[in-house]
C-alpha cells in the first residue's frame, strides 16, 4: 500500500484543557504505566479513539475540523496512552461521509482503510482499528465489510449512530448487518450529533448542548430503533458497542420494557425478548466514559461485567484516565475488572494477550 495514503490523528485540539487530564502535555518523559492486577500485568485495550486520514477527507472536500487534527507523528499519542496506562488503542474514524455519492465514498473508504491497516502494521503492538463503510449505498458498504475482514484483516467496523437521516435500523442496511454478523465484527457505533433537532434551536445556547446532549441521546435513540424495529432479533450474531456508555439507554431502559405494557397499540411488532435483556443477551457492549465509579457501577449492574470495555475518547478531554475509573469502582472482583480493562476487548478485537 502506498505511503501517500497516510493518516493522521486527532491531536489535541483544545490543548489547555487537555493537559489538566492527561491527554495534552508533554509526556516525552513520562513512564510508561503498566497496571497491576493480583500480582499480575494487564493489558489494557481504549475500545475509543479517534484518528482521521486527511487524503480521504480530501476526495470530497471535508474540512478540517480543527487545526489539532494533523498529527504528523504519533509520540504524543503514545506518550499520553503511556501515561495513562493504555497498552492498545482501538482507532475509529467519525462518518463524515454518508451523503457522498458511490464513487467518491469508495474511494473514501478504500483510502482510509487501508492508511489505517498501514499505521497499524508499524505498531501492532500499540493499535488496531475499526474499518470504514459508506452505509449511505448498502450494497458497497456489504461489499467494503467482506474486503475488510478477508483482504485487510480487520476485525471491526465503525458507523455513526444514523446515516444522512435514516435509522441504523432501516432495513436497506440490511445487507451491511449481515456481513457483519456472518465475520464476526465487533461494530463500533459513534454518534454523530441529533442534526434534526438543531434548527429547532432547543440545542442552542450555552453548554455545547449539540454534543454534550445531542450525541448520547442520538446513540439511545439508534440503540431503542434497532431493539424495537427488529434489527437485533433478524441479526442475533450482531456485537455492537455503543460510545459513550451506550448514551442514555442503560440508565432508563425499563422504560423501554414498560411502554410494551402501557401502551401495547403503539409499540408495534415486539422485539423478541424485553428491552432490557438486549443488554445483557451479548450483542451489545458499552464503553466506560460515563464518567463517575457509581455511573459506571450502575452501568454494569444493568449491562454485566462482560459488556464493558474502556474508552478515553482520545485526544478529545472529557475523562480523566479510564484506568482509574474502574480500579475505583466498587463491587468489582478481580476477574472484573480485568475483562473491563482489557480482556473483553482482546476477545472481539483479536489482540493477542
Amino acid at each position: 500500500m502506498s505511503n501517500q495514503s497516510g493518516i493522521a490523528f486527532t491531536h489535541c485540539a483544545f490543548t489547555a484543557a487537555a493537559a489538566e487530564q492527561g491527554h495534552g502535555h508533554d509526556h516525552t518523559h513520562a513512564r510508561r504505566r503498566e497496571v497491576v492486577i493480583a500480582g499480575k500485568r494487564v493489558k489494557t485495550v481504549d475500545i475509543h479513539a479517534h484518528c482521521c486520514v486527511p487524503q480521504a477527507m480530501a476526495v470530497i472536500k471535508h474540512p478540517l475540523e480543527a487545526p489539532g487534527l494533523l498529527m504528523e507523528d504519533t509520540s504524543t499519542r503514545i506518550a499520553a496512552m503511556d501515561s495513562q496506562g493504555i497498552d492498545v488503542e482501538c482507532l475509529s474514524i467519525n462518518p463524515y461521509w454518508y451523503k457522498a455519492g458511490k464513487d467518491e465514498a469508495a474511494e473514501v473508504i478504500r483510502l482510509q482503510n487501508e492508511a489505517l491497516v498501514e499505521f497499524c502494521a508499524r505498531r501492532p503492538d500499540r493499535f488496531v482499528a475499526f474499518a470504514t463503510a459508506a452505509l449511505q449505498h448498502p450494497e458497497l458498504a456489504a461489499e467494503q465489510v467482506e474486503h475488510a475482514v478477508k483482504k485487510l484483516g480487520f476485525r471491526g467496523v465503525s458507523v455513526g449512530g444514523s446515516v444522512a437521516g435514516l435509522e441504523l435500523a432501516d432495513k436497506k442496511f440490511n445487507p451491511f448487518w449481515a456481513k457483519c454478523e456472518e465475520h464476526g465484527l465487533l461494530v463500533f457505533l459513534h454518534p454523530t450529533g441529533t442534526r434534526e433537532l438543531e434548527p429547532s434551536g432547543r440545542l442552542g445556547g450555552s453548554g455545547l448542548l449539540t454534543n454534550t446532549i445531542g450525541n448520547p441521546l442520538e446513540t439511545t435513540i439508534a440503540l431503542s430503533h434497532l431493539i424495537f424495529e427488529g434489527t437485533l432479533d433478524r441479526f442475533p450474531g450482531l456485537k455492537i458497542c455503543a460510545a459513550h456508555g451506550g448514551g442514555y439507554f442503560g440508565s432508563y431502559a425499563n422504560r423501554s420494557d414498560a411502554v410494551i405494557k402501557t401502551f401495547p397499540n403503539r409499540v408495534g411488532p415486539l422485539p423478541k425478548k424485553k428491552p432490557t435483556a438486549y443488554l445483557r443477551d451479548g450483542q451489545l457492549f458499552f464503553d466506560t466514559i460515563v464518567f463517575t465509579p457509581e455511573a459506571l457501577r450502575h452501568l454494569i449492574a444493568e449491562s454485566g461485567v462482560g459488556q464493558i470495555m474502556i474508552g478515553t475518547d482520545y485526544p478529545f478531554p472529557w475523562t480523566s484516565t479510564e484506568v482509574d475509573l474502574v480500579l475505583s469502582t466498587p463491587g468489582l472482583s478481580d476477574d472484573d475488572r480485568i475483562a473491563i480493562l482489557g480482556g473483553t476487548a482482546q476477545t472481539l478485537m483479536g489482540i493477542k494477550p
